[in-house]
């Protein structure tokens, strides 16, 4: 069948659905009130282009760089073309049509929404990638859907997926056609603070539909209610203009607020207790953190079946929800800084750095509400239409009326963004977070107030525009003072506290926390970023260059942290990744690249590569860099260490001299650790992620088992407790180098197992630091007590 009801779904049906469909099913199927409706199943879109042959042709379009903005516009316009000039078969036009018939009267207007197999997944949100369509009538119904697969090809959806690493050919698009609510009132609510997860819920309201609050197009009222006591904080916008239903065209128009309405409250008391309680059904119910559309009719006009949530004589209705996947860890208290960030009086803002309070004295010239958080400068460059993009560039701040989708390249290259309108869940406010770009929304005025070149500070965190520059750009690129100690005395622990360094130009960042040394330095990183791969690029530039790029790498963070130890992990990159890179035709097609040719079971398959990258260690001893650790990814057994052994002798490494380990990142390397003890190792690190999937059969990429990975499983647990004690017998080091490490939880188990070290992300440096302090005096005082 082409089409299912919403009644027939559920979060598993998600590849035939799409994540928007599946929500929507499984809100259905929950009791939460939801207006009645269909999908047009992906499956539906696959069998179109494929029974019209223009599949191999749509795919082979928009394989193209996505950066390069000529490239990736052709592109965009072949595959919509391909897609718009292919006609409906006539089984599927008529069992469209016929089910648009049995919704309300048979005449209803209805909502178009694209839905696609990747989107508004825990980890990657692609809300706004694709088309929606509002007021749709039998007439134009079968032209939105199209349109609708059509925009899975948009210059935004391409360059998104590529940026999210989704291959175009594996995602399909379905589309749901529901009831329009014909809302009085309508917004967003997050379940959670999108920034902190705290236990705070942000509705952000207007009048008529709610594709104003989305868009942008309005700055919303803005209501911040405790979870915990009920308070509620409510800040009213000017609403200049709302989206609503043209009575005598059907359309979706905009048109002004009447000068009573601009100022006054959208919601009220009761229709914020409605909400509050319908999000936390659908938080519970999810089990995560969410990000909900609603509207609100009043209970008399509504032309939809009454099932909406009653508050007075109003309904309220949900519209879509979808996982927040912006929450970051927020600093705790005993490690901030009161002084921090305080406005005074006269516009000045302060910011603690490295234990010294530093003054930004400029006259603040606009002020709205800090959407994504840091303080950078920039000069302003005001974007009124799309072709202004071109002369954004790298360090510029972005001004605007509202971003779109098809602004994200630029906005990736900016400095920073500030709008006219918007909200906490505007496009610009959520895509800033994903983006880490400092951002600021709802100025009503910025366009107006700015000029073009303008030197400006932006403070993300408290929503103020400074005039001059404030921040030294040197330093805005990789923001060191936001991870910078805020307490000049650092804790002092016997556990030692490492970081995580993904890619070189992060080592000034990762130096600044005060950490002990790296846990996890990833060669891959520096690899994959010359696109090409290993044997690829020997081939084209010869093996000495190939070792240069490592050295450099390797050398630039063992720099910045010296003497403390810098353990580089070497290359451990499945095979999906490399298939994308020139030269990746060779690499072999895995069903699943988790479980295959990775690590150093590559690295031992391929001795005429991985001689090249041990050169590279070779090298930097040879420089002095003797504070360098090698350490070795999905290694298994006592077997592997062996013939790792072996490869470091014959490249002119001494085992016994230099310090050398294992990751435990397998179940089996787990209850092989004693073996690998007496082969040699100086160290053992887990690795988190890939040991909690491989112990619970959980694959880490997978959306429909994503509620089921879970490290503090008591058999992970179990698994490091043994390994920690085995090692602790055998005079070897033991480390975590994955997420969990800085899970205050996961640091308290690893505290009083034992562990040498513990190595978390950047950000969360100085937390781990504080939570291992506590374990170990409350362990001091447990044993004298």
């Amino acid at each position: 069948m082409a089409v299912l009801w919403l009644d027939e779904i559920s979060a598993d049906d998600l590849e035939t659905v799409g994540g928007k469909g599946a929500s929507l099913g499984e809100l259905t199927g929950a009791g939460l009130p939801v207006p009645p409706g269909f999908v047009v199943t992906a499956g539906t879109y696959r069998s179109f282009i494929e029974d019209a042959e223009i599949d191999d042709e749509l795919f082979a379009a928009v394989d193209v760089d996505a950066d390069d903005s000529a490239a990736l516009a052709e592109a965009a316009e072949r595959a919509q073309d391909l897609i718009l000039e292919t006609p409906f078969p006539d089984d599927l036009r008529e069992e469209i049509v016929a089910s648009y018939r049995e919704i309300g009267d048979g005449e209803a207007f209805v909502a178009v929404r694209s839905s696609a197999t990747a989107e508004d997944l825990p980890d990657a949100s692609f809300a706004g990638q694709q088309e929606t369509f509002l007021n749709v009538t039998e007439d134009g119904l079968l032209d939105r859907v199209r349109e609708c697969w059509a925009s899975l090809f948009t210059q935004r959806a391409i360059y998104y997926r590529q940026e999210q690493g989704f291959e175009h050919d594996i995602v399909n698009i379905a589309v749901v056609v529901q009831q329009m609510v014909d809302a009085e009132k309508s917004g967003v609510m997050f379940t959670s603070h999108p920034s902190t997860g705290d236990p705070t819920m942000i509705i952000e309201a207007a009048w008529g539909l709610g594709e104003a609050v989305v868009s942008g197009a309005v700055s919303p009222d803005n209501y911040v209610v405790s979870r915990e006591d009920g308070d509620v904080d409510v800040t009213v916008a000017d609403k200049k203009v709302e989206h609503v239903k043209d009575e005598e065209t059907g359309e979706t128009v905009e048109r002004p607020v009447t000068e009573e309405k601009r100022t006054e409250r959208v919601v009220s008391d009761d229709e914020i207790d409605a909400l509050v309680e319908l999000g936390e059904r659908v938080e519970d119910h999810y089990g995560h953190p969410q990000d909900v559309e609603w509207a609100i009719v009043d209970g008399d006009e509504d032309g939809t079946s009454s099932n909406g949530a009653e508050s007075g004589d109003s309904e309220v209705f949900m519209l879509q929800s979808r996982p927040i996947t912006t929450i970051g860890e927020a600093e705790t208290a005993d490690t901030a800084d009161p002084t921090e960030g305080v406005a005074d009086g006269s516009g000045s803002v302060q910011a603690a750095a490295g234990g010294e309070t530093a003054e930004a004295t400029g006259d603040v010239l606009i002020d709205g509400l800090g959407s994504s958080p840091g303080i950078v400068s920039g000069p302003a460059k005001i974007v009124t239409k799309l072709d202004d993009l071109a002369k954004v560039a790298e360090g510029d701040i972005i001004v605007t009326e509202m971003t779109m989708p098809d602004m994200v390249p630029a906005m990736k290259r900016a400095n920073g963004i500030i709008t006219d309108e918007g909200g906490m869940t505007s496009h610009a406010a959520i895509v800033s977070r994903e983006l880490g770009v400092p951002a600021i929304v709802g100025t009503g005025n910025a366009t107006t107030v700015l000029s073009d070149g303008q030197l400006v500070t932006l403070d993300g965190d408290r929503g103020a525009v400074l005039e001059g520059q404030e921040v030294d750009p040197d330093e805005e690129t990789e923001p060191v003072e936001e991870v910078r100690p805020k307490s000049p005395v650092k804790p002092m622990t016997a556990t030692e506290v490492k970081v995580n360094v993904s890619i070189p130009e992060a080592a000034e960042r990762a130096a600044a926390t005060g950490a002990d040394g790296v846990g996890l330095l990833r060669t891959e990183h520096m690899i994959l970023s010359l696109n090409q791969t290993p044997e690829s690029y020997i081939e084209e530039n010869g093996a000495d260059a190939y070792t240069n790029e490592l050295v450099e790498g390797i050398r630039s963070v063992a720099d910045e942290f010296y003497p403390r130890p810098v353990r580089v992990r070497t290359l451990d990159a499945p095979t999906d990744e490399f298939r994308q890179l020139e030269g990746g035709d060779d690499e072999p097609a895995e069903h699943n690249p988790m479980l295959g040719y990775r690590g150093i079971r590559r690295s031992l398959d391929r001795p005429d590569v991985f001689e090249h990258e041990l050169e590279a260690f070779r090298r930097l001893y040879g420089l002095g860099y003797d504070n360098v650790e090698i350490m070795f990814p999905l290694v298994n057994d006592a077997e592997d260490v062996y013939a790792a052994k072996r490869r470091l002798e014959a490249a002119g490494i001494d085992p016994k001299k230099r310090k050398w380990g294992v990751m435990i990142e397998t179940p089996a390397s787990a209850l092989s650790v004693e073996g690998m003890a007496a082969a040699g190792i100086d160290f053992a690190s887990f690795g988190t992620n890939d040991l909690t999937q491989y112990t619970l059969a959980v694959d880490r990429n997978n959306e429909n088992v994503a509620d089921r990975f879970d490290e503090l499983h008591p058999a992970v647990l179990r698994l490091i407790g043994d390994v920690i004690e085995t090692c602790r017998e055998h005079g070897v080091d033991t480390s975590i180098c994955g997420q969990a490490g800085s899970k205050p939880e996961m640091a308290q188990f690893l505290v009083e197992e034992g562990i040498s070290s513990i190595s978390a992300n950047i950000d969360a440096v100085r937390d781990v630091q504080h939570e291992v302090k506590r374990v170990e005096q409350r362990l001091l005082l447990d044993s004298v007590r």
